[in-house]
């Protein structure tokens, strides 16, 4: 098993680059009141198209549920205290690869195991 290091960045002090792909860690209140604090997979994105009413907001993160939030101190009710880059993926040197790129790249890291 390969122990991966993360390092977790201060989303008050630095955004990741538009576009990115990252581990995010969230904090917010469930409706009962619990105050929760977790890490999930997000996209980050510089200016963010809102599309129920039309408006732009930026450096907001974006789940797969497409919920937004935006970095510690921001006007969502859940918000990113801290982000990380995600670990490469086996056999590549990249954190995403998309489209037909995509069963090459499993075969070498499967080749490889």
């Amino acid at each position: 098993m390969t122990t991966v290091d993360v390092r977790w960045i201060d989303a008050r002090r630095r955004l990741p680059a538009d576009g990115d792909c990252v581990l995010a860690a969230v904090t917010g209140r469930y409706p009962d009141g619990e105050e929760f604090w977790l890490v999930l997979p997000m996209h980050f994105r510089r200016v963010h198209p809102v599309e129920e009413t039309g408006a732009v907001v930026e450096n907001r993160f974006v789940d797969a549920d497409r919920v937004v939030r935006a970095p510690l101190g921001g006007t969502t009710d859940e918000q990113v205290t801290h982000w990380a880059e995600l670990p490469v993926l086996p056999g590549t040197d990249r954190r995403e690869i998309l489209g037909p790129g995509v069963p090459a790249a499993l075969a070498t890291a499967l080749a490889t195991d």
